[in-house]
């Protein structure tokens, strides 16, 4: 099925790599935040606070009301929200949830005990800021999902969402080990010598400085963890973080 949508206009854009994250920053205060694996991340600017709607929430700094249905009520399925922002009306609704832990029982005790991380003392200083629980259901859940190769891909990527979650509200957790879905770009410096670095909890103080066809966009992406060069900083930040190129 073909679905016509209207052509609209071009919108200038532009592509870089902060840690090991693929960032996409659009001039009209969209940037979308891709792990190259299963995780992505929209930030908007301040500006559409509370006018947006959709599958991602209407972004006004209240989860109570995300589940809104295209007819603005507030449900608490997600199956009525889902469908409810079919994009054909001919699609068929979808009548279940998919439980893969239930359709795959051997990875549940493997998924289960990884996942545990999650609650356990490695995080246990962001406990009290972030709730480990949906997270950890979540691990769960998408551990189960992948019987199919990448199964690690998808507990790491899982883990590394708590994770982001626990940075931003100033815990950072050193939780990665050689044997825990490792990053080993320290490995690669010369002796004695700093040239890459991994950064569990990014660089606190980075903001996108760039102009895009003459549109500033000021949409902080710290916080990022991954491979950085050592000393490094945004090369369109001339005057320190948030000043225009």
């Amino acid at each position: 099925m073909v679905i016509q949508r209207d052509v609209g206009h071009h919108v200038a854009y532009t592509t870089r790599e902060v840690g090991q994250y693929l960032v996409v920053e659009a001039s009209v205060g969209i940037v979308v935040i891709w792990d190259k694996r299963t995780s992505v991340f929209i930030k908007l600017a301040p500006s559409y606070k509370g006018t947006v709607c959709g599958l991602c929430g209407n972004f006004d700094q209240r989860s109570s009301n995300d589940f809104t249905t295209r007819d603005h009520m507030v449900v608490e399925s997600e199956l009525d929200f889902g469908n409810s922002w079919k994009e054909a009306p001919t699609c068929p609704d979808v009548s279940a949830t998919p439980e893969p832990c239930a359709l795959r029982p051997h990875r549940r005790s493997w998924a289960e005990k990884q996942c545990s991380i999650i609650k356990g003392p490695v995080f246990g200083v962001c406990h009290s800021k972030v709730d480990p629980k949906p997270f950890y259901e979540a691990c769960v859940h998408d551990s189960c999902s992948c019987d199919a190769g990448g199964d690690c891909e998808c507990f790491c990527s899982a883990v590394a969402a708590y994770a982001q979650e626990c940075t931003k509200e100033g815990a950072c957790v050193f939780w990665r080990t050689p044997e825990l879905c490792p990053i080993f770009c320290d490995y690669y410096n010369p002796p004695n010598e700093c040239q890459w670095h991994y950064e569990p909890c990014g660089n606190h103080s980075f903001e996108t400085c760039r102009t895009i066809s003459g549109v500033h966009s000021n949409i902080s992406v710290s916080h990022l963890e991954g491979e950085a060069p050592c000393g490094a900083r945004d090369p369109a930040c001339q005057g320190g973080p948030g000043s225009p190129r």
